[in-house]
């Protein structure tokens, strides 16, 4: 991805769907290659305590088969995976890197008191519009639909500022919009992954809508993400569902929450194996401008599902 995109060496090692997309967009294509790198980073982190641990995305674009069907987990992939490259293209436009784009449209809200709008804002129409194109084009049909990524994303812009003033008074304050880390989006992902809804098509007048699956359950929003199939309990291994077990993953014997040996494990036990360490300790200042340690061994148990 440090490299300038090469439409006959690069694009055509792409799937079909997206060829023409990077033949038009060659100088964004750096930048989406390393959203899809922080995508496949910040999934695997999020999800590294519970069952799904999100290692199918290892192999894209092959993706296993939950990725490929109406699951939770295709639309939470496909979710974060919109948002790295729209968060991606937006500061790129913002910071000059990419020719097609500029800074931002300035908010229409009036600013804050003593404050004025300036700056230069992520682009966010810009990297929506390019996001939704890449992330869509390389979506199977039946995955799951990702929320309403224009709302989700323009209700976590925040406002920053740069102070002016004698001696740095801060008499005057320009500000902008800029999206937060895309940390912080996985993380708000993630929630909404646990809060997901399972829908089905229905015909309401004369188009399909997304209706919730239970008749009993909260309307669904473009806030929402939604699912259509629901997912196996990843327990053991199953390659036709893609499920690859629990089996030899390290677990926590203390903890209560989806990383505990009982809930990660799924009932099957664990075994328990000490290991000795060597860590850095005893450590103290010595004038003026270094640290000194000792190496000292522990014992260290480790829990691993059966």
């Amino acid at each position: 991805s440090g490299v300038a995109w090469n439409e006959s060496q690069h694009c055509r090692l792409l799937v079909p769907e997206l060829l023409q997309l990077c033949r038009r967009h060659l100088e964004a294509m750096p930048g989406i290659v390393r959203a899809a790198r922080r995508t496949q980073a910040l999934c695997q982190q999020s999800f590294a305590d519970m069952r799904w641990n999100c290692s199918s995305i290892q192999r894209a674009p092959s993706f296993g088969p939950e990725l490929l069907t109406g699951t939770r987990e295709a639309a939470f992939v496909h979710a974060l995976a919109a948002a790295a490259v729209a968060q991606g293209i937006a500061r790129s436009c913002a910071s000059g890197e990419l020719p097609l784009c500029s800074c931002g449209p300035g908010p229409s809200e009036p600013p804050a008191p003593g404050s004025r709008w300036g700056g230069c804002g992520d682009n966010l129409s810009h990297g929506l519009q390019l996001g939704a194109a890449f992330t869509d084009g390389s979506a199977r049909a039946g995955t799951g639909a990702a929320p309403g990524l224009r709302a989700v994303l323009r209700d976590s812009l925040d406002t920053r500022c740069k102070c002016h003033g004698v001696s740095g008074s801060c008499s005057v304050k320009t500000c902008w919009k800029g999206l937060p880390d895309l940390g912080e989006i996985a993380s708000d992902l993630k929630s909404r992954y646990l809060a997901a809804l399972k829908v089905t098509h229905r015909l309401v007048g004369p188009r399909k809508q997304l209706m919730p699956k239970e008749g009993d359950a909260r309307p669904v929003t473009e806030m929402d993400l939604v699912y259509l199939t629901s997912s196996p309990d990843y327990c053991t291994p199953n390659p036709q569902l893609g499920s690859l077990g629990t089996q030899d993953r390290p677990c926590n014997r203390s903890s209560v929450g989806s990383d505990s040996c009982d809930l990660l494990c799924c009932g099957r036990g664990y075994n328990t194996y000490t290991e000795e360490v060597t860590e850095r300790c005893h450590c103290r200042h010595r004038w003026c401008c270094s640290v000194v340690c000792r190496r000292c061994r522990r014992s260290l148990q480790r829990h691993v599902c059966k």
